[in-house]
């Protein structure tokens, strides 16, 4: 007999009962599923529409089971364990069940899998392949539902839909938009916005979540590739990349590098080698971001505490679902524009002008760990002297699908440095890439302006980990604040409740819309929900201690004492707050409402 130890990752309780599970017998803890009482012993059940503790409705019927003593086969994801419990798991009929299930889903699938961008990345693929399933015997009519991308971020394929609820369990449970429902009845049943409305006639705030949740490629970035290696090829054009922090530590993943893996010298590489003719780091400008929104924050304490709270501003996720269902809190968002977007406005004016290079003949290209970037660059307000601060904007997924197009072998390129004069940056910069790095990195600051004195120890404990919502209380010389930290806009949005409500009230909260932060963001690589890993924070927790780690060895760890960003504002902003300062790196916000689709 097997005694199996609580995993991390699960809710657990600490009684225990005794299972078997083909013809062995193991001991569990009580209160769990088939499923994840299998999983946790290293039986694979597979499963499509699973998502622990989000999506276990038990409807694709793949994770069936035998059950003694049940006449029916049971999905096993819904289905709780209790003491004596007899499954069987790999019986005929259960093979039989399990191959049916999905030969019926490829039956009305769309099946494009050689030109698929989720290729060799696909559950359904994946599950098919495991399954045996080499020809389709049910033949009729193949229904087209529709391709809808009239948006920047997220396209949605629904010939490619498989009604696994994965997307609309995410956006409702975990996001809180709803923008996902099921239309229709039967065979005809999708899962839409409401009308079938494209994404930016809805409430959807582009975070990427459900790009992520899909086991297809129903729902997938808009790809930029093409228009990125046109303008690499011509001659004519500057062509900038710059990176997000948490790319340093995600981009590994696709090659099958261990998670939170640290390759920012690789990634350097990489890009240098696709024909970048400079590599920036978005950090710097995460420097810059600090400068300006610790800024705005003493400026509110200390002269116009009647405007707090400040909240965060460069989640372009989280601005847009302010936008949509608090925009009686606009007015509280820091305007400070997003690192990416900051660094795309010095490009084309301080970096041209010093460099001599025409401002329209650079493209800034924005390496992102989110899908909400690509809108975020489309909006009006992300302009300066008349050209967009950034062209394109590349997920990670986007990058790692470039970097094998070229045959690059990246995981034995040499480390290579950022070109000036985006090389050089702070911890603080760095660890935006994690739930709570931005108010971290802003306190370190805030406490400098305020005190004239350095924090003695930056660390700031209560900001870090990968609860949802985090409070805590920071002293800033003669004044004491309260802070929040929400990541995920579902909690956010509770944090406003109880701000409006009077139950909580604090000071200055960071949002971030995904889960954990940019480290989890909408654009990182797709794991799926093998090992129920998606859910569990187990992989955003390895990305983010990555990044904790490495800032503690650097340096410099606090953004004003960045000596690029001294030289910038010596050079060309002036000061904090100046009036080039909010001509270039500031921006302002749309109330969007509810219902978008009756204003189209």
């Amino acid at each position: 007999m097997e005694n199996i130890r609580e995993k991390e990752d699960a809710k657990l309780s600490e009684k225990t009962v005794t299972i078997n599970i083909d013809g062995i017998d193991y001991q569990v803890p009580d209160g769990i599923t088939v499923l994840e009482a299998a999983r946790l012993v290293n039986i694979e059940i597979p499963s499509l529409c699973y998502l622990k503790d989000i999506n276990e409705i038990g409807v694709c019927r793949v994770c069936v089971v035998e059950i003694e003593g049940s006449r029916t086969l049971q999905a096993s994801c819904v289905y709780p364990v209790r003491e004596g419990l007899k499954i069987r798991t790999n019986t005929e009929r259960v093979r039989r069940a399990r191959k049916t299930a999905v030969t019926l889903l490829l039956s009305n699938h769309h099946r494009e899998c050689l030109t698929c961008v989720r290729n060799l990345n696909c559950e359904l693929q994946n599950l098919a392949d495991n399954l045996g399933i080499r020809d389709i015997p049910y033949t009729g009519e193949m229904k087209d539902y529709g391709f809808f991308d009239n948006n920047p971020a997220i396209q949605r394929d629904y010939n490619k839909c498989i009604n696994c609820r994965r997307c609309m369990a995410i956006c409702n449970k975990i996001q809180e938009c709803y923008v996902y429902s099921p239309i229709n009845r039967g065979l005809d049943t999708i899962i839409a916005p409401a009308f079938q409305k494209d994404m930016s006639d809805v409430t959807c705030i582009m975070c990427g979540q459900c790009v992520l949740a899909c086991p297809t490629a129903s729902l997938t970035e808009k790809e930029s590739i093409n228009e990125v290696w046109a303008a690499i090829s011509d001659p004519n054009k500057h062509v900038i990349a710059q990176t997000a922090p948490s790319i340093q530590v995600t981009i590994g993943e696709i090659f099958g590098m261990p998670i939170g893996s640290f390759v920012a010298g690789k990634l350097v590489a990489a890009l240098k080698r696709l024909g970048f003719d400079k590599v920036f780091a978005t950090d710097v400008t995460a420097d810059l971001t600090i400068m300006e929104e610790a800024s705005e924050l003493v400026e509110r304490l200390l002269k116009h505490p009647d405007h707090l709270p400040l909240l965060s501003s460069c989640c372009p996720a989280w601005v847009k679902y302010a936008e949509h269902f608090y925009p009686e809190f606009l007015p509280h968002l820091s305007t400070t524009k997003s690192p990416h977007e900051m660094c795309g406005a010095l490009t084309k004016t301080w970096y041209a002008k010093k460099y001599g290079i025409d401002p329209k003949n650079i493209v800034n290209v924005a390496i992102m760990p989110c899908t909400a970037k690509k809108y975020e660059a489309m909006r009006p307000e992300m302009q300066s002297d008349g050209f967009r601060n950034v062209d394109y904007v590349l997920t990670t997924r986007e990058l790692g699908r470039m970097i094998r197009q070229v045959g690059i072998d990246f995981v034995n390129l040499p480390d290579e440095e950022y070109d000036e004069p985006f090389d050089q940056y702070s911890g603080a910069g760095m660890i935006f890439g994690a739930t709570g790095g931005v108010l971290e990195a802003a306190v370190r600051t805030a406490h400098k302006l305020i005190t004239g004195k350095e924090m003695p120890v930056p660390d700031f404990k209560e900001a870090r980990g990968q609860s949802g919502l985090k409070y805590g209380k920071v002293t800033l010389g003669d004044k004491t604040i309260t802070i929040a930290i929400a990541h995920g806009t579902g909690n956010a949005k509770r944090a406003l409740e109880m701000y409006k409500s009077g139950e909580m009230k604090f000071d200055y909260m960071e949002v971030m819309a995904c889960p954990g932060g940019c480290v989890g963001g909408g654009g990182q690589p797709i794991l799926g929900s093998r090992d129920h890993k998606y859910i569990s924070l187990s992989y955003r927790h390895n990305r983010s201690d990555t990044l904790y780690n490495v800032e503690k060895g650097k340096k410099i760890r606090r953004s004003h004492e960045n000596p690029r960003v001294k030289q910038i504002y010596k050079e060309f902003l002036g000061h904090p707050l100046s009036k080039v300062s909010k001509k270039y790196l500031h921006t302002s916000y749309v109330e969007r409402g509810k219902y978008p689709y009756l204003k189209a």
